[in-house]
Protein backbone atom coordinates (compact mmCIF):
# COMPACT_ATOMS: atom_id res chain seq x y z
CA UNK A 1 0.00 0.00 0.00
CA UNK A 2 1.41 3.51 -1.01
CA UNK A 3 0.56 5.20 2.59
CA UNK A 4 0.75 2.36 4.62
CA UNK A 5 3.21 3.23 7.80
CA UNK A 6 3.72 -0.13 8.66
CA UNK A 7 2.51 0.12 12.56
CA UNK A 8 -0.48 -2.27 13.72
CA UNK A 9 -3.12 -0.37 14.34
CA UNK A 10 -5.21 -0.49 17.53
CA UNK A 11 -7.97 -2.60 16.15
CA UNK A 12 -5.36 -5.19 14.74
CA UNK A 13 -3.44 -5.10 18.67
CA UNK A 14 -7.19 -5.82 19.94
CA UNK A 15 -7.53 -8.93 17.60
CA UNK A 16 -4.01 -10.64 17.50
CA UNK A 17 -3.73 -9.29 21.26
CA UNK A 18 -7.17 -11.41 22.61
CA UNK A 19 -5.36 -14.48 20.18
CA UNK A 20 -1.96 -14.36 22.03
CA UNK A 21 -4.16 -14.09 25.48
CA UNK A 22 -5.62 -17.42 24.46
CA UNK A 23 -2.49 -19.17 23.73
CA UNK A 24 -1.04 -18.36 26.79
CA UNK A 25 -4.41 -19.36 28.59
CA UNK A 26 -4.21 -22.82 26.34
CA UNK A 27 -0.12 -23.04 27.62
CA UNK A 28 -1.00 -23.07 31.19
CA UNK A 29 -3.72 -25.73 30.48
CA UNK A 30 -1.83 -27.75 28.76
CA UNK A 31 1.91 -27.36 29.83
CA UNK A 32 1.93 -30.79 31.68
CA UNK A 33 2.41 -32.18 27.88
CA UNK A 34 5.47 -30.81 27.15
CA UNK A 35 8.52 -32.44 28.70
CA UNK A 36 9.49 -30.28 32.12
CA UNK A 37 13.43 -29.72 30.32
CA UNK A 38 14.17 -29.19 26.89
CA UNK A 39 15.38 -32.07 24.94
CA UNK A 40 16.95 -30.24 22.28
CA UNK A 41 20.91 -30.38 21.68
CA UNK A 42 22.56 -27.70 21.27
CA UNK A 43 22.37 -25.58 18.02
CA UNK A 44 19.29 -27.20 17.29
CA UNK A 45 17.01 -23.95 17.61
CA UNK A 46 19.67 -22.36 15.68
CA UNK A 47 19.32 -24.46 12.75
CA UNK A 48 15.37 -24.00 12.12
CA UNK A 49 16.09 -19.96 11.90
CA UNK A 50 16.68 -18.15 9.31
CA UNK A 51 19.80 -16.53 8.98
CA UNK A 52 18.73 -13.39 7.73
CA UNK A 53 16.04 -10.73 8.86
CA UNK A 54 13.08 -10.24 6.61
CA UNK A 55 12.95 -7.62 3.89
CA UNK A 56 9.25 -7.62 4.01
CA UNK A 57 7.18 -8.22 7.74
CA UNK A 58 5.36 -10.52 8.68
CA UNK A 59 2.11 -11.91 9.73
CA UNK A 60 1.06 -12.88 13.39
CA UNK A 61 -0.14 -16.14 12.28
CA UNK A 62 3.00 -16.64 11.00
CA UNK A 63 5.35 -15.47 13.73
CA UNK A 64 3.04 -17.66 16.46
CA UNK A 65 3.03 -20.86 13.94
CA UNK A 66 7.06 -20.60 14.40
CA UNK A 67 6.52 -20.04 18.69
CA UNK A 68 4.52 -23.52 18.48
CA UNK A 69 7.01 -25.32 16.07
CA UNK A 70 10.74 -23.86 16.65
CA UNK A 71 10.94 -21.95 19.64
CA UNK A 72 8.75 -24.51 22.04
CA UNK A 73 11.07 -27.53 21.58
CA UNK A 74 13.47 -25.46 23.07
CA UNK A 75 11.68 -23.86 26.37
CA UNK A 76 12.15 -25.99 29.53
CA UNK A 77 9.24 -25.06 31.10
CA UNK A 78 10.15 -23.21 34.96
CA UNK A 79 5.92 -22.84 34.92
CA UNK A 80 5.72 -26.52 35.01
CA UNK A 81 3.97 -27.82 38.06
CA UNK A 82 6.79 -30.88 37.47
CA UNK A 83 9.45 -27.87 37.93
CA UNK A 84 11.37 -28.58 40.73
CA UNK A 85 14.77 -27.27 39.90
CA UNK A 86 17.26 -24.92 41.17
CA UNK A 87 14.65 -22.16 42.81
CA UNK A 88 11.19 -21.78 41.88
CA UNK A 89 10.71 -18.82 39.25
CA UNK A 90 6.80 -18.58 39.47
CA UNK A 91 4.78 -16.47 38.34
CA UNK A 92 0.37 -15.73 37.91
CA UNK A 93 -1.96 -14.61 35.75
CA UNK A 94 -2.42 -11.51 37.94
CA UNK A 95 1.43 -10.77 37.33
CA UNK A 96 1.39 -11.41 33.73
CA UNK A 97 -1.97 -9.28 33.35
CA UNK A 98 0.02 -6.66 35.39
CA UNK A 99 3.05 -6.67 33.29
CA UNK A 100 0.96 -6.64 30.25
CA UNK A 101 -0.24 -3.24 31.61
CA UNK A 102 3.49 -2.12 32.25
CA UNK A 103 4.39 -3.10 28.82
CA UNK A 104 1.10 -1.41 27.52
CA UNK A 105 1.88 2.00 29.08
CA UNK A 106 5.50 1.71 28.21
CA UNK A 107 6.89 3.85 30.92
CA UNK A 108 10.42 4.54 31.47
CA UNK A 109 10.07 5.86 35.39
CA UNK A 110 13.44 6.66 35.56
CA UNK A 111 12.29 10.20 37.95
CA UNK A 112 9.29 11.03 39.94
CA UNK A 113 8.49 13.39 36.84
CA UNK A 114 8.50 11.11 33.98
CA UNK A 115 5.72 9.15 35.58
CA UNK A 116 4.62 10.68 39.12
CA UNK A 117 2.47 7.42 39.91
CA UNK A 118 5.38 4.84 38.71
CA UNK A 119 7.50 5.67 41.29
CA UNK A 120 4.48 6.42 44.06
CA UNK A 121 2.91 2.62 43.86
CA UNK A 122 6.30 1.41 44.02
CA UNK A 123 6.67 3.70 47.35
CA UNK A 124 3.52 2.55 49.09
CA UNK A 125 3.70 -1.03 47.34
CA UNK A 126 6.75 -1.89 49.37
CA UNK A 127 5.91 -0.22 52.41
CA UNK A 128 3.05 -2.40 52.13
CA UNK A 129 5.31 -5.66 51.60
CA UNK A 130 7.32 -4.47 54.73
CA UNK A 131 4.06 -4.80 57.14
CA UNK A 132 2.90 -8.03 55.70
CA UNK A 133 6.66 -9.17 56.66
CA UNK A 134 6.84 -7.86 59.77
CA UNK A 135 10.09 -5.60 58.75
CA UNK A 136 11.37 -3.33 60.75
CA UNK A 137 9.91 0.54 60.97
CA UNK A 138 13.25 2.08 59.89
CA UNK A 139 12.54 0.00 56.44
CA UNK A 140 9.82 1.81 55.11
CA UNK A 141 9.57 5.34 53.28
CA UNK A 142 7.55 6.99 56.06
CA UNK A 143 10.56 6.38 58.09
CA UNK A 144 14.93 6.87 57.21
CA UNK A 145 14.40 4.10 54.73
CA UNK A 146 12.73 3.07 51.95
CA UNK A 147 12.30 0.20 49.73
CA UNK A 148 13.19 -0.04 45.51
CA UNK A 149 12.58 -2.43 43.17
CA UNK A 150 15.63 -3.64 41.07
CA UNK A 151 16.01 -6.60 38.91
CA UNK A 152 17.77 -9.25 40.62
CA UNK A 153 19.14 -9.98 44.15
CA UNK A 154 22.44 -9.89 42.08
CA UNK A 155 21.92 -5.90 41.80
CA UNK A 156 20.91 -5.43 45.39
CA UNK A 157 24.72 -6.93 46.56
CA UNK A 158 26.27 -4.80 44.09
CA UNK A 159 24.50 -1.30 45.10
CA UNK A 160 24.48 -2.57 48.58
CA UNK A 161 28.34 -2.98 48.22
CA UNK A 162 28.82 0.29 46.37
CA UNK A 163 26.84 2.39 49.26
CA UNK A 164 28.44 0.57 51.95
CA UNK A 165 32.61 1.07 49.69
CA UNK A 166 30.98 5.04 49.88
CA UNK A 167 30.04 5.38 53.66
CA UNK A 168 33.53 3.18 54.77
CA UNK A 169 35.71 6.04 53.04
CA UNK A 170 33.78 9.25 53.39
CA UNK A 171 33.17 9.04 49.48
CA UNK A 172 36.71 9.03 48.98
CA UNK A 173 36.83 5.13 47.30
CA UNK A 174 38.40 5.76 44.29
CA UNK A 175 41.46 7.96 45.50
CA UNK A 176 44.70 6.28 45.38
CA UNK A 177 45.03 3.40 48.13
CA UNK A 178 41.82 3.50 50.03
CA UNK A 179 39.90 0.94 48.35
CA UNK A 180 42.55 -1.78 48.13
CA UNK A 181 41.98 -1.69 52.47
CA UNK A 182 38.53 -2.76 52.04
CA UNK A 183 37.14 -5.86 53.22
CA UNK A 184 34.41 -8.43 52.86
CA UNK A 185 32.63 -11.53 54.69
CA UNK A 186 30.54 -13.63 53.07
CA UNK A 187 30.21 -17.30 54.16
CA UNK A 188 31.50 -20.37 51.94
CA UNK A 189 27.75 -20.97 51.08
CA UNK A 190 26.73 -17.56 50.20
CA UNK A 191 25.45 -16.76 46.48
CA UNK A 192 28.43 -15.70 43.85
CA UNK A 193 27.13 -12.93 42.73
CA UNK A 194 28.50 -11.38 45.62
CA UNK A 195 31.54 -12.55 44.63
CA UNK A 196 31.02 -10.83 41.34
CA UNK A 197 29.53 -7.39 43.03
CA UNK A 198 32.98 -7.29 45.14
CA UNK A 199 34.64 -7.64 41.31
CA UNK A 200 32.78 -4.86 39.86
CA UNK A 201 33.04 -2.88 42.92
CA UNK A 202 36.57 -2.89 42.66
CA UNK A 203 37.28 -4.64 45.65
CA UNK A 204 38.85 -7.33 44.37
CA UNK A 205 38.91 -11.62 45.14
CA UNK A 206 41.51 -11.14 47.40
CA UNK A 207 39.84 -8.75 49.69
CA UNK A 208 36.62 -11.19 50.33
CA UNK A 209 36.80 -13.43 53.01
CA UNK A 210 34.90 -16.13 53.12
CA UNK A 211 33.82 -17.67 56.23
CA UNK A 212 34.08 -21.32 56.84
CA UNK A 213 29.83 -23.21 57.89
CA UNK A 214 28.00 -25.58 60.26
CA UNK A 215 26.98 -28.32 60.50
CA UNK A 216 23.68 -26.89 59.23
CA UNK A 217 25.77 -25.23 56.51
CA UNK A 218 25.02 -21.71 57.96
CA UNK A 219 28.19 -19.33 58.95
CA UNK A 220 29.83 -19.55 62.19
CA UNK A 221 29.81 -16.36 63.64
CA UNK A 222 32.58 -16.90 65.82
CA UNK A 223 34.78 -17.60 62.80
CA UNK A 224 33.97 -13.93 61.57
CA UNK A 225 34.53 -12.41 64.51
CA UNK A 226 38.39 -13.95 64.23
CA UNK A 227 39.20 -13.08 60.60
CA UNK A 228 37.87 -9.24 61.24
CA UNK A 229 40.33 -9.19 64.11
CA UNK A 230 43.20 -10.46 61.67
CA UNK A 231 42.17 -8.39 58.98
CA UNK A 232 42.34 -5.22 61.54
CA UNK A 233 45.50 -6.23 63.13
CA UNK A 234 46.77 -6.43 59.53
CA UNK A 235 45.74 -2.96 58.85
CA UNK A 236 42.80 -3.60 56.72
CA UNK A 237 39.71 -2.19 57.15
CA UNK A 238 36.28 -4.42 57.41
CA UNK A 239 33.15 -3.10 55.57
CA UNK A 240 31.21 -5.26 54.29
CA UNK A 241 29.31 -8.39 55.90
CA UNK A 242 26.82 -10.82 54.08
CA UNK A 243 23.78 -12.82 55.89
CA UNK A 244 22.16 -15.23 54.43
CA UNK A 245 18.30 -15.65 55.28
CA UNK A 246 18.35 -19.36 52.31
CA UNK A 247 21.47 -20.03 50.59
CA UNK A 248 20.73 -21.52 47.51
CA UNK A 249 22.19 -24.96 47.54
CA UNK A 250 20.71 -25.69 51.21
CA UNK A 251 18.53 -23.13 51.89
CA UNK A 252 20.92 -22.79 55.48
CA UNK A 253 19.63 -19.68 57.68
CA UNK A 254 22.53 -17.74 58.99
CA UNK A 255 22.21 -16.64 62.19
CA UNK A 256 21.52 -13.03 61.55
CA UNK A 257 21.58 -11.50 64.91
CA UNK A 258 24.90 -12.81 66.04
CA UNK A 259 26.39 -11.93 62.58
CA UNK A 260 24.45 -8.34 62.86
CA UNK A 261 25.63 -7.39 66.22
CA UNK A 262 29.60 -8.18 65.22
CA UNK A 263 28.71 -5.94 61.66
CA UNK A 264 27.60 -2.93 64.17
CA UNK A 265 30.03 -3.19 66.56
CA UNK A 266 32.74 -3.49 63.74
CA UNK A 267 30.71 -0.55 61.84
CA UNK A 268 30.61 -3.10 58.61
CA UNK A 269 27.32 -2.46 56.45
CA UNK A 270 24.93 -5.44 57.25
CA UNK A 271 23.56 -6.79 54.13
CA UNK A 272 20.70 -10.02 54.16
CA UNK A 273 20.18 -11.32 51.19
CA UNK A 274 16.61 -13.55 51.29
CA UNK A 275 16.14 -14.32 47.37
CA UNK A 276 13.72 -16.97 47.68
CA UNK A 277 13.22 -17.79 51.43
CA UNK A 278 12.46 -14.12 52.09
CA UNK A 279 8.78 -14.66 50.77
CA UNK A 280 8.18 -16.92 53.57
CA UNK A 281 8.41 -14.27 55.91
CA UNK A 282 4.60 -13.23 55.19
CA UNK A 283 3.80 -15.98 57.77
CA UNK A 284 4.40 -14.97 61.23
CA UNK A 285 5.02 -18.53 62.02
CA UNK A 286 9.11 -18.44 59.79
CA UNK A 287 9.64 -15.07 61.17
CA UNK A 288 11.79 -16.14 63.91
CA UNK A 289 14.56 -16.99 60.97
CA UNK A 290 14.89 -13.55 60.57
CA UNK A 291 15.75 -12.51 64.02
CA UNK A 292 18.38 -9.82 64.16
CA UNK A 293 17.27 -8.03 60.47
CA UNK A 294 17.03 -5.05 62.63
CA UNK A 295 20.33 -4.76 62.60
CA UNK A 296 20.80 -4.76 58.92
CA UNK A 297 21.75 -1.83 56.69
CA UNK A 298 19.82 -3.48 54.10
CA UNK A 299 17.71 -6.49 53.14
CA UNK A 300 16.66 -8.42 49.66
CA UNK A 301 14.51 -10.61 48.56
CA UNK A 302 12.66 -11.95 45.23
CA UNK A 303 8.86 -12.05 44.41
CA UNK A 304 9.90 -12.98 41.35
CA UNK A 305 11.17 -16.83 43.07
CA UNK A 306 8.12 -17.65 45.37
CA UNK A 307 5.54 -14.67 45.29
CA UNK A 308 3.56 -15.53 42.41
CA UNK A 309 5.43 -12.74 39.73
CA UNK A 310 6.71 -12.96 37.27
CA UNK A 311 10.48 -12.42 36.54
CA UNK A 312 12.12 -9.76 37.14
CA UNK A 313 11.52 -8.17 40.64
CA UNK A 314 13.43 -7.73 43.44
CA UNK A 315 12.78 -5.87 46.88
CA UNK A 316 15.69 -4.04 48.34
CA UNK A 317 15.46 -2.18 51.42
CA UNK A 318 17.54 0.21 53.01
CA UNK A 319 17.76 1.51 56.74
CA UNK A 320 19.09 4.67 55.49
CA UNK A 321 18.20 5.53 51.98
CA UNK A 322 20.62 8.82 52.17
CA UNK A 323 23.31 6.51 52.04
CA UNK A 324 21.73 5.13 48.40
CA UNK A 325 21.27 9.03 47.54
CA UNK A 326 24.13 10.67 48.48
CA UNK A 327 25.90 7.38 46.58
CA UNK A 328 24.80 7.02 43.41
CA UNK A 329 23.07 10.84 42.49
CA UNK A 330 23.99 12.36 39.67
CA UNK A 331 21.94 15.42 38.37
CA UNK A 332 22.73 16.65 34.29
CA UNK A 333 20.87 19.79 33.34
CA UNK A 334 18.45 17.23 31.14
CA UNK A 335 17.08 15.66 34.16
CA UNK A 336 16.76 19.11 36.48
CA UNK A 337 13.25 19.67 37.43
CA UNK A 338 10.94 21.76 40.14
CA UNK A 339 9.86 18.16 41.58
CA UNK A 340 13.63 17.04 42.33
CA UNK A 341 14.54 20.34 43.10
CA UNK A 342 12.05 20.78 45.92
CA UNK A 343 13.29 17.72 47.75
CA UNK A 344 9.94 16.25 48.08
CA UNK A 345 9.67 13.47 45.75
CA UNK A 346 11.63 10.06 45.08
CA UNK A 347 13.79 9.50 42.38
CA UNK A 348 14.10 6.25 42.56
CA UNK A 349 17.06 6.47 40.10
CA UNK A 350 19.61 7.61 42.65
CA UNK A 351 18.67 4.62 44.63
CA UNK A 352 20.76 2.00 42.26
CA UNK A 353 23.47 1.46 39.27
CA UNK A 354 20.79 1.77 36.30
CA UNK A 355 19.33 5.01 35.68
CA UNK A 356 16.06 3.41 33.06
CA UNK A 357 13.31 2.08 34.98
CA UNK A 358 10.33 -0.37 34.05
CA UNK A 359 6.75 0.14 36.02
CA UNK A 360 7.60 -3.15 37.89
CA UNK A 361 5.22 -2.25 40.91
CA UNK A 362 2.54 -3.32 38.91
CA UNK A 363 2.66 -6.86 38.39
CA UNK A 364 3.55 -6.79 42.39
CA UNK A 365 0.35 -4.91 42.60
CA UNK A 366 -1.84 -6.63 40.94
CA UNK A 367 -0.33 -9.57 42.71
CA UNK A 368 -0.57 -8.75 46.14
CA UNK A 369 -4.04 -7.15 45.39
CA UNK A 370 -5.46 -10.66 43.64
CA UNK A 371 -4.98 -12.58 46.36
CA UNK A 372 -4.36 -10.57 49.28
CA UNK A 373 -2.22 -10.96 52.42
CA UNK A 374 -4.32 -14.46 53.03
CA UNK A 375 -4.06 -15.88 49.64
CA UNK A 376 -0.33 -15.52 49.37
CA UNK A 377 0.07 -17.21 53.32
CA UNK A 378 -2.18 -19.89 52.23
CA UNK A 379 0.08 -20.57 48.99
CA UNK A 380 3.59 -20.47 50.75
CA UNK A 381 2.23 -22.59 53.58
CA UNK A 382 1.09 -25.10 51.22
CA UNK A 383 4.79 -25.59 49.38
CA UNK A 384 6.29 -25.64 53.10
CA UNK A 385 3.62 -28.51 53.58
CA UNK A 386 4.38 -30.36 50.43
CA UNK A 387 7.97 -29.93 51.27
CA UNK A 388 7.54 -31.96 55.03
CA UNK A 389 5.93 -34.57 53.29
CA UNK A 390 8.55 -35.29 50.92
CA UNK A 391 10.91 -35.37 53.67
CA UNK A 392 9.00 -37.94 55.67
CA UNK A 393 9.31 -40.07 51.82
CA UNK A 394 12.90 -39.10 51.91
CA UNK A 395 13.43 -41.02 55.92
CA UNK A 396 11.01 -43.52 55.70
CA UNK A 397 12.98 -44.60 52.69
CA UNK A 398 15.84 -47.51 53.12
CA UNK A 399 17.62 -46.31 50.05
CA UNK A 400 17.23 -42.61 50.42
CA UNK A 401 18.58 -40.18 52.89
CA UNK A 402 17.93 -36.61 54.60
CA UNK A 403 21.44 -34.34 54.28
CA UNK A 404 20.13 -31.39 55.89
CA UNK A 405 16.90 -30.67 57.67
CA UNK A 406 14.64 -28.40 55.52
CA UNK A 407 13.67 -25.04 57.27
CA UNK A 408 11.31 -23.79 54.13
CA UNK A 409 10.81 -25.26 50.76
CA UNK A 410 14.36 -26.91 49.42
CA UNK A 411 14.79 -30.64 50.47
CA UNK A 412 17.73 -31.72 49.89
CA UNK A 413 18.47 -35.70 50.24
CA UNK A 414 20.46 -38.26 48.41
CA UNK A 415 20.60 -42.26 47.58
CA UNK A 416 23.16 -44.26 49.63
CA UNK A 417 24.85 -45.65 46.44
CA UNK A 418 26.94 -42.46 46.34
CA UNK A 419 28.23 -39.60 43.96
CA UNK A 420 28.02 -41.37 40.56
CA UNK A 421 25.26 -43.09 41.22
CA UNK A 422 23.21 -39.93 42.09
CA UNK A 423 23.92 -38.21 39.15
CA UNK A 424 22.83 -41.06 37.22
CA UNK A 425 19.41 -40.82 38.81
CA UNK A 426 19.08 -37.96 38.37
CA UNK A 427 19.92 -37.23 34.62
CA UNK A 428 17.58 -40.71 34.08
CA UNK A 429 14.72 -39.03 35.63
CA UNK A 430 15.41 -35.61 34.00
CA UNK A 431 15.49 -36.89 30.49
CA UNK A 432 12.07 -38.94 31.09
CA UNK A 433 10.84 -35.36 30.82
CA UNK A 434 8.31 -35.92 33.50
CA UNK A 435 10.53 -33.91 36.17
CA UNK A 436 12.98 -31.84 36.64
CA UNK A 437 15.03 -31.55 39.35
CA UNK A 438 18.98 -30.63 39.76
CA UNK A 439 21.60 -31.13 42.41
CA UNK A 440 24.52 -29.74 44.33
CA UNK A 441 27.42 -30.26 46.52
CA UNK A 442 27.65 -30.58 50.09
CA UNK A 443 30.34 -31.38 52.12
CA UNK A 444 32.00 -32.72 49.05
CA UNK A 445 29.15 -35.19 48.26
CA UNK A 446 26.73 -34.97 45.18
CA UNK A 447 23.19 -33.31 46.74
CA UNK A 448 19.44 -33.84 44.92
CA UNK A 449 17.47 -31.20 45.20
CA UNK A 450 13.75 -31.24 45.53
CA UNK A 451 12.83 -26.98 45.13
CA UNK A 452 9.24 -27.20 45.68
CA UNK A 453 7.16 -23.85 45.10
CA UNK A 454 6.11 -23.72 41.50
CA UNK A 455 2.84 -21.80 41.67
CA UNK A 456 0.37 -24.79 40.50
CA UNK A 457 2.28 -27.63 42.12
CA UNK A 458 0.05 -29.89 44.33
CA UNK A 459 0.71 -33.30 46.28
CA UNK A 460 -0.56 -35.08 43.03
CA UNK A 461 2.99 -33.98 41.65
CA UNK A 462 4.66 -34.29 44.14
CA UNK A 463 3.49 -38.06 44.71
CA UNK A 464 4.89 -38.50 40.94
CA UNK A 465 7.85 -37.44 41.21
CA UNK A 466 8.75 -39.25 44.32
CA UNK A 467 7.48 -42.45 42.82
CA UNK A 468 9.30 -41.66 39.28
CA UNK A 469 12.50 -41.45 41.22
CA UNK A 470 12.35 -44.09 43.25
CA UNK A 471 11.06 -46.56 40.67
CA UNK A 472 13.93 -45.15 38.36
CA UNK A 473 16.96 -45.54 41.49
CA UNK A 474 15.87 -49.61 41.52
CA UNK A 475 16.17 -50.16 37.67
CA UNK A 476 19.40 -48.43 37.58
Amino acid sequence: MENQDYHMTPEQFRIEGKKIIDWIADYYQQIEKYPVLSQVKPGEILSVLPENPPQKGESMDSMMKDIDEKIMPGITHWQSPNFFAYFPSNTSFPSILGDLVSSGLGVQGMIWATSPAATELETRVLDWLAEMMGMPEKFKSTSSGGGVIQDTASTSALTAIIAARERATKFESNQKGVRQKLVAYISTQTHSSLEKAIKMAGIGKDNLRLIDVDEHFAMQPELLRKEIQTDKEAGLIPFFICGALGTTSSNAMDPLRKIGEIANREECWFHIDAAMSGTAMLCPEFRHLMDGVELADSYCFNPHKWMFTNFDCDVFWVANRNELINTFSILPEYLKNKATASGAVFDYRDWHVQLGRRFRSLKLWFVIRHYGVEGLQFHIRKHIKLSQLFTKWVEDSADFELVVEPPLNLVCFRHKNGDEFNMKLMNAVNETGKVFFTHTKLNGQVVLRMSIGQTFTDEQHLTKAWDLISTTAKEL
